[in-house]
């Protein structure tokens, strides 16, 4: 254990003096430079996860490390109740599973929705409790850990799936539970990761065992997807806030939001990109998060393709558990809704994540009551019809996402359909150009996905493969945008 101590001291004192660890920063590069040369080596190679769990800390600590202690309350719960759930007293497995995600979302509810609560059962008041709930902070990334406590507690209840993720020896599942739920390539923003998933994979690395191409690509991709369109969208977007926008003409409206849908899709699915990639570099596989959602023809499949970990996660363990669609129509319709709700109050603390959440879940519940009384004919029309409708909607919903405060969203909404008397001017058509500009490799990339089936167009996808990821490694090094957080660092 001594080595494990000395890569401990190595790997705080060469990483203490740096506070920005965003992952485009040197200084996450260097971080994950310095853990694979400690990770790989032979002589600490007894030592692999006790690294990755002492680099962790070290990550999460560069942002909030007095919440640092949270996280590790968090993980000493769940490490003590799935251990119970398995080796405790099985008439109590099911109490103690209750108690573990009672505990989860406890915290959750705590720190997330005691400013939300406080702001709107204490609206105007200026007394010592309302002020404390509005102070209180929201530690970076606890949507995402806690829900992956949540996965452990559940899927160790779960019969078909517990006896491979809890060992009898209680050091040993301490040490897995630490490093699943801090494992710094996901802490923050995800993949939310599921404990089945996971701890099987817990295991002696080498570097035989790295897919250097798939990581290559996971990280290229992500890295241009969030440095250059994201970062550089980000400066034509800012310009939704309240109350630029009222200043500017309706079709600069349409293109700026427009924009943002591109930039969150870039912005997240790049973030997502870079953890596969660097997870890959240390031989573990995370589940894929987004799979081209905005060619999407309905609601139900954009679910399956946007934020996949998230959205799976509400399904396996909230959305089946409510009866799913076994129950009847309505139910079915009911449970759609809350899940909705709740996934939308999941993604911040306030009433316009769950006005967004709820327009989803009307979007479900209406889609497949219409689904039941209409067959429409499958042609192309008709298909790029339901994508065109599903992005406009979806798009359209985002402006919740920019706009938190539901009045500027509404204010938005109007000046979308009242501004068409103003001229966009010089300035107008030059955020327009430039949004359009960065958006477009967005369009690429999903069209790339939608006609690579066809084999003309994959061959010459093939035989242009390596020339695209010269573009995009060169457009990284002359054209990213100011670097600035990742959207969903927020959630």
């Amino acid at each position: 254990m001594l080595w494990a101590c000395d890569v401990g001291l190595l790997l705080i004192t060469g990483l203490q003096i740096y506070v920005n660890m965003l992952f485009n920063s040197l200084n996450f590069v260097f971080l994950v430079f310095v853990t694979m040369l400690l990770y790989y080596a032979t002589a600490l190679k007894r030592y692999q996860v006790v690294i990755l769990i002492l680099a962790s800390f070290c990550f999460y600590a560069t942002s909030q490390p007095i919440l640092l202690l949270l996280l590790l309350v968090s993980i000493v719960i769940n490490a003590v109740t799935s251990y119970f759930i398995q080796w405790g007293a099985q008439n109590k497995r099911r109490l103690i599973a209750a108690a573990g995600v009672i505990a989860n979302l406890g915290i959750l509810a705590f720190f997330k929705y005691s400013p939300l609560f406080a702001s709107t059962v204490f609206s105007g008041s200026n007394d010592n409790l309302s002020n404390f709930l509005l102070t209180i902070p929201l530690p970076v990334g606890i949507s995402f850990y806690t829900f992956q406590g949540i996965s452990l507690v559940l899927d160790t209840y779960k019969e078909d799936k517990r006896e491979s993720i809890v060992p009898k020896g209680f050091m040993e599942h301490f040490r897995n539970t630490i490093f699943f739920i801090s494992f710094f390539p996901q802490l923050v923003a995800g993949p939310i990761v599921k404990a089945y998933d996971f701890i099987p994979q817990i295991a002696v690395k080498t570097l035989k065992d790295i897919n250097w191409e798939y990581c290559f690509r996971c990280l290229v991709v992500g890295y241009f997807l969030k440095m250059v369109v994201a970062d550089n969208l980000k400066d034509q977007t800012f310009w939704i806030a309240y109350p630029y926008f009222e200043r500017y003409a309706s079709i600069t409206l349409i293109v700026m939001l427009l924009g943002y849908s591109m930039q969150i899709f870039a912005d997240f699915a790049g973030y997502s990109l870079i953890a596969l990639g660097v997870a890959g570099l240390f031989g573990y596989r995370l589940m894929d998060n987004f799979n081209f959602p905005y060619i999407s023809r309905s609601f139900s499949e954009f679910w399956r393709r946007w934020h996949i970990s998230l959205s799976s996660f509400l399904k396996e363990y909230l959305y089946v558990p409510l009866g799913g669609n076994r129950k009847g129509a309505f139910r079915t319709y009911l449970n759609l809704m809350i899940v909705m709700f709740l996934g939308g109050l999941w993604h911040g603390a306030a009433w316009s994540y769950a006005v967004w959440g709820t327009f989803h879940g009307v979007a479900l519940a209406l889609e497949r009551f219409l689904g039941s009384k209409i067959k429409l004919p499958d042609t192309g029309l008709i298909r790029f019809v339901q994508m065109v409708l599903v992005f406009s909607f979806v798009t359209l919903a985002w402006l919740l996402f920019k706009l938190p405060d539901f009045s500027y969203a509404v204010l938005y909404f109007k000046a979308l359909f009242t501004n068409w008397h103003i001229a966009p001017g010089s300035l107008g058509y030059a955020i327009m150009g430039y949004t359009i500009l960065y958006s477009l490799p967005v369009v690429l990339y999903h069209l790339h996905y939608l006609y690579a089936q066809k084999l003309t167009v994959a061959f010459v996808i093939r035989k242009t493969e390596v020339a695209l990821y010269a573009v995009m490694l060169f457009m990284l090094a002359v054209n990213s945008g100011t670097a600035n957080e990742f959207i969903y660092f927020q959630f």
